[in-house]
């Protein structure tokens, strides 16, 4: 089976990477296209997957549109001749042009809602994560994050416990150019500078950046290899983001996660609320000064980490092994997607980890 998978953030390489290589040990054929975004082409290359790069879509909203048919007609040009079986995205519009245009099926998994009117009318399934609001005929709605395809306890072993007498905070600040970001924000550099201040009095601050840091945070920046970054996330005590990603990421490490940004309100995405309502893994701000409190509030509570292990404990025991679930998927389509909607059952998938029962 040649398979045609479509990367536009880093987040999708770790998505996909397991994925990949569970079906490469398989015999199957991946075909990766990418448009680079930050660290991108970066992972892929140390993880050693050859790729297309199709280049940036731009920062701005109108080259973001110009970009839709530019790119989609350089992919289909190149898969043309290749004649793929198969596409896979995450929230891909690409993906689904493209396998509509050449009369291959796809199948984009999704945990928001922000692509779906783009991509929906193209393809046949989407497989929806928890938190995904809407339903319909394509949509199957699976019990696992996207975060779980590569941090799953099957997929991902933490490093060891953190050490209370030296607590480490990991601040991440996002770049707010993806599509979905568009007239949205995060801390601001007042209040970035305000969070190192406060936290630094009581834990080692560390700062991962998208974005250029001025001359007086830039010594706080975290200098590690991208592909290193979720072991390092695993060891600290707190994450304090305006990411999206990485707060779920932190929630299902079991890592205390302070989450601020102009998304979080009524129409928040739904796995945010899900982790922190049910499951009381993160804090969802929009307003920074409260943010910055909890933060320190947390940073100063005895036994966080232990804590947050056991509600960690009690959010995997319900939710899939992500990759498990897309390797079948994939692998038995379209016998799969009719089966799994007519009986809806993941309990094949929902296996604890030894050190997890």
């Amino acid at each position: 089976m040649k398979i045609v998978v479509d990367i536009n953030h880093p987040s999708h390489v770790h998505f996909f990477k397991n994925f990949i290589w569970e079906m490469e040990k398989k015999g199957h054929e991946t075909i990766i296209l990418v448009s680079a975004k930050d660290v991108c082409l970066s992972l892929l290359s140390a993880y050693g997957f050859p790729h297309l790069d199709l280049g940036p879509y731009g920062t701005s909203l109108l080259k973001k549109l110009a970009g839709v048919p530019e790119k989609n007609l350089k992919a289909y040009q190149f898969l043309k001749p290749l004649a793929p079986d198969i596409f896979l995205g995450l929230g891909s519009i690409r993906a689904a042009h493209v396998s509509w245009l050449m009369g291959k099926p796809s199948i984009i998994f999704d945990d928001d809602e922000y692509t779906y009117p783009f991509y929906r009318w193209f393809t046949g399934t989407v497989c929806a994560f928890s938190g995904f609001k809407l339903s319909g005929e394509k949509i199957i709605k699976v019990p696992g994050y996207k975060e779980l395809a590569y941090l799953h306890p099957h997929r991902f072993q933490t490093a060891s416990n953190s050490n209370p007498e030296d607590p480490g905070v990991l601040l991440r600040f996002v770049s707010w150019t993806a599509f979905h970001d568009l007239g949205k924000q995060g801390f601001s550099l007042n209040l970035k500078e305000k969070l190192v201040k406060e936290l630094e009095k009581h834990a080692r601050v560390y700062i991962s950046s998208e974005s250029p840091l001025p001359h007086r945070l830039e010594k706080y920046r975290v200098r590690i290899h991208p592909e290193d970054m979720h072991r390092f996330l695993s060891r600290v005590n707190l994450l304090v983001c305006d990411s999206q990603t990485m707060a779920t990421e932190a929630a299902v490490l079991g890592v205390p996660a302070v989450r601020c940004n102009s998304f979080v309100g009524k129409n928040d995405m739904g796995n945010f609320r899900e982790l922190e309502e049910r499951y009381k893994l993160i804090f969802n701000y929009s307003t920074p000064e409260a943010a910055v409190a909890k933060s320190v509030e947390l940073i100063k509570t005895p036994g966080l980490k232990a804590a947050w292990e056991d509600k960690r404990r009690r959010l995997l025991r319900g939710k899939i092994d992500v990759t498990a679930f897309m390797v079948w998927l994939v692998e038995n389509y379209p016998d799969s997607v009719n089966e799994i909607r007519r009986e809806r059952h993941f309990g094949e998938w929902i296996v604890p980890a030894p050190n997890l029962s």
